[in-house]
C-alpha cells in the first residue's frame, strides 16, 4: 500500500476529503444554505474519533500528570479580556479587495511567497504585498489599506447593552481566575496542573485548510503552576535523553535534532519544565499515530510570539497543507496572574515555605479605613483590598516622595489618599513568603491533531491485502490505519449470510461486545468483501464473520485491518479478545498462542 497523502499534488487529498464526507467524518455546517466558512459539523465517524483522541488526553493529562478537571463557561465579561491583553493584542491583520470588496487575512496571502508571514510586522506586511504584486484571488483587483481586526466574538450579558462579553478564544483565562481556589483545593500545593478541555472561538478572518482553521473549534489545554526559583524539576528526566527535532528562531531555516536536556542546558528552551510538557506532547502524538519524522518543534519568532508568552515551542506535523502547528507549549511566566491581580485587585500568590522558619524584617501596609470609609464609601473593601497587594516598599517610597498611591478597582483607576496609609517595620518570624506562580501552558488543538491522524492512517491499494476484495465503489482499495484505541468503530459484526441461523449467532456476539463498551457495526447486506471494504475505509481494526463452520466448532473468524490476516476464535472467548485487542493489550499475533486457541 502507498503512504500517507503528504504531498497536495498526488490527488490523494481531494480523494480523502470526499472519503470523510461520505462515510460521515465531518462536513461542512449550513451547506443547504450554501454554508459558512469556518464551521464544520462532526459527523458520526468523527464525533467518535474525537472522543477517542479527547480520551486518551485526559488519561495522559488528568490520570496520569494528575492535573485537576475543570469545566468553565465558554463567555466571559469584557474585563476579563481586557486585563488578559486579548482585547488589545489578539488581532489579524486584515485587507479588502478595491473592486469587490472581499477581505482577506493579509499574512495568507503570502503564505507561497514568504516563510512565517504571520511573523511581519504592519508595515512589513505593507510592504512584502506590494513588492510581490499581491492581488484579490477572487477578481484579481487591487488591495486596500491593512486594518486590525480583533478575532474575538463580541456578545452581552443580559437584556441590556451595558454587560459586553466575548467568545473565549482560549479556555485558559478562566483557570487563572479560579487559581485562588484551585491552589486552595489542591491544598496549597505546588507545582500542580490544571487541564480544561471545550470549544474555543476565533472570528477569523477569511478561514480555509478546513479542520485546520476553523471559527468554532475543540481544545484541551493545560495550566501548570509553578515555582521559577524551585531547584531543577524531577519529572524531567522521564524525557531528558528523548531526541526531538528542534527548528529554533535562531535558525529558522534548518532543523536539528537534539536531546532535550541538551536543549534546555544550552538555553535553547528556557526551562526543564518547558521541555518536560515538549516531551509529554511529542510522547502523546506518537501515541495517537503521528509519526515521529512527521513532527518537529519549531520556536515562534520574536515577531510572532504572543503577547503572553516568554517562550514558545509549536509541535508542528507534516500535512497535505505542509507543516502545521497542532500544539502550542508556551510558558506564560507570571504574565496571567499577574495581569489579573492588578486587574481584580484579588491577590493571585502561592506560599514558598522555608525548610524552617526564620526571622525576618516585614514591612507592612495599614490602612485607615475610618479615613477611607467616607471617600470611597462601598468601593472601600476593594481599595483596601487592592492597597493590599501592593509592594510596601515601593508605597514607602511613594509616600516619602509625595507622590501618589493609586490602585485599580472595578470602577478605574483611583488616588488613595496618603493619610490613610502608614508603613510599619517590624522582626517577624515567618515560614515562607509570597510569590506568583509562573505557568507552561501546552494547548492541543484536536480538530488538527484529528486531520493530522486521519492523514498519517491513510493508505492505498488496488486490492485489499491477502484478498481479492475491490473498493467499495470505483477507485482504488483506502484503509484508514488509526490505532484501534482511537478507531471510531471497533469491530464489525458480519453473518456470513442473512439466514441459516447465523444472525442468531452473530446478534448476540454483538449485543455482548457493545455491552463492554465498545463500538460495533453489525452488517448482513452485501458480498463478505464490500463489507470489509467499508469498515476498512472508517479505520475499524477488527471484523468477527459468523460463518457456517461457527454452527459445527463454536467458533469465528477475526480478521484484522492492516493485513487482511485472519484467525478462528471461540465464541465464547471472543468478547475478551476483541477487548484486549482494542485495548492495546495484546497484538494480533497473540492470538496463535494456545491460551487463546
Amino acid at each position: 500500500m502507498s503512504g500517507s497523502p503528504i504531498d497536495p499534488d498526488n490527488g490523494k487529498a481531494s480523494e480523502l476529503s470526499a472519503l470523510l464526507k461520505r462515510r460521515g467524518f465531518f462536513f461542512p455546517s449550513y451547506e443547504i444554505y450554501g454554508g459558512v466558512a469556518g464551521f464544520f459539523d462532526m459527523g458520526p465517524m468523527g464525533s467518535l474519533l474525537k472522543d477517542n483522541i479527547i480520551k486518551k488526553w485526559k488519561d495522559r493529562f488528568v490520570i496520569e500528570e494528575g492535573f485537576l478537571l475543570v469545566d468553565c463557561p465558554s463567555i466571559a465579561p469584557e474585563v476579563v479580556f481586557r486585563h488578559s491583553g486579548h482585547l488589545d493584542k489578539f488581532s489579524d491583520m486584515l485587507t479588502r479587495c478595491t473592486d469587490c470588496s472581499e477581505p482577506f487575512r493579509a499574512d495568507h496571502l503570502l503564505d507561497d511567497i514568504i516563510e512565517n508571514a504571520d511573523s511581519l510586522s504592519e508595515d512589513e506586511l505593507f510592504t512584502a504585498l506590494k513588492e510581490n504584486d499581491v492581488k484579490c484571488p477572487n477578481c484579481g483587483g487591487s488591495l486596500g489599506p491593512l486594518e486590525e481586526f480583533n478575532l474575538m466574538f463580541k456578545t452581552y450579558i443580559g437584556t441590556g447593552s451595558d454587560r459586553p462579553a466575548f467568545l473565549r478564544p482560549e479556555t485558559a483565562q478562566s483557570i487563572f481566575l479560579d487559581f485562588p481556589l484551585l491552589y486552595r483545593t489542591n491544598r496549597e500545593k505546588i507545582p500542580f496542573g490544571v487541564a480544561q478541555i471545550g470549544k474555543g472561538f476565533r472570528n477569523e478572518i477569511s478561514p480555509r485548510q478546513g479542520l485546520l482553521r476553523q471559527r468554532e473549534f475543540h481544545m484541551a489545554e493545560g495550566e501548570f503552576f509553578f515555582d521559577p526559583e524551585a531547584d531543577g524539576f524531577p519529572a524531567f528526566d522521564t524525557y531528558r535523553d528523548l531526541k526531538v527535532n528542534l527548528v529554533a528562531n535562531t535558525d529558522p531555516d534548518n532543523s536539528i535534532r537534539k536531546e532535550l536536556s541538551s536543549a534546555v542546558s544550552e538555553g535553547m528552551i528556557c526551562s526543564e519544565v518547558l521541555g518536560y510538557f515538549m516531551g509529554v506532547t511529542h510522547s502523546f502524538a506518537r501515541e495517537i499515530g503521528i509519526p515521529e519524522d512527521r513532527m518537529r518543534f519549531r520556536e515562534h519568532l520574536d515577531t510572532e510570539m504572543a503577547h503572553y508568552a516568554r517562550d514558545c515551542w509549536d509541535l508542528e506535523v507534516l500535512t497535505s497543507y505542509g507543516w502545521i502547528e497542532m500544539v502550542g507549549i508556551a510558558d506564560r511566566s507570571a504574565y496571567d496572574l499577574e495581569q489579573h491581580t492588578k486587574g481584580s485587585g484579588q491577590e493571585m500568590t502561592a506560599m514558598r515555605r522555608y525548610p524552617e522558619p526564620i526571622q525576618k524584617e516585614v514591612t507592612t501596609i495599614s490602612v485607615n479605613m475610618k479615613v477611607l470609609g467616607p471617600i470611597f464609601r462601598g468601593a472601600a473593601k476593594e481599595v483596601n483590598d487592592a492597597v493590599s497587594l501592593l509592594d510596601p516598599a515601593a508605597v514607602k517610597e511613594l509616600l516619602e516622595t509625595g507622590e501618589p498611591v493609586k490602585v485599580v478597582i472595578s470602577q478605574g483607576e483611583v488616588e488613595v489618599p496618603p493619610g490613610s496609609l502608614s508603613i510599619a517595620t517590624e522582626e517577624k518570624r515567618v515560614a515562607g513568603e509570597r510569590f506568583t506562580p509562573h505557568v507552561v501552558e501546552p494547548s492541543f488543538g484536536i480538530d488538527r491533531l484529528m486531520v493530522a491522524v486521519i492523514e498519517h492512517a491513510y493508505f492505498e491499494a488496488e486490492k485489499s491485502p491477502l484478498r481479492e476484495e475491490a473498493s467499495d465503489g470505483e477507485g482504488p482499495y483506502r484503509v484508514m490505519r488509526l490505532l484501534p484505541s482511537i478507531s471510531p468503530v471497533k469491530c464489525g459484526v458480519f453473518p456470513l449470510m442473512n439466514k441459516d441461523g447465523l444472525p442468531e449467532l452473530a446478534i448476540p456476539i454483538e449485543k455482548d461486545l457493545r455491552k463492554c463498551g465498545l463500538i460495533t457495526y453489525y452488517d448482513h447486506s452485501g458480498s463478505i468483501g464490500r463489507r470489509y471494504a467499508r469498515m476498512d475505509e472508517i479505520g475499524t481494526p477488527f471484523n468477527v464473520t459468523i460463518d457456517y463452520e461457527s454452527k459445527d466448532d463454536g467458533c469465528v473468524t477475526i480478521r484484522e485491518r492492516d493485513t487482511g490476516i485472519q484467525k478462528r476464535v471461540p465464541i465464547s472467548r471472543i468478547v475478551n479478545v476483541i477487548s484486549d485487542l482494542v485495548s492495546e493489550k495484546i497484538i494480533f499475533d497473540d492470538l496463535d498462542q494456545p491460551v487463546i486457541s
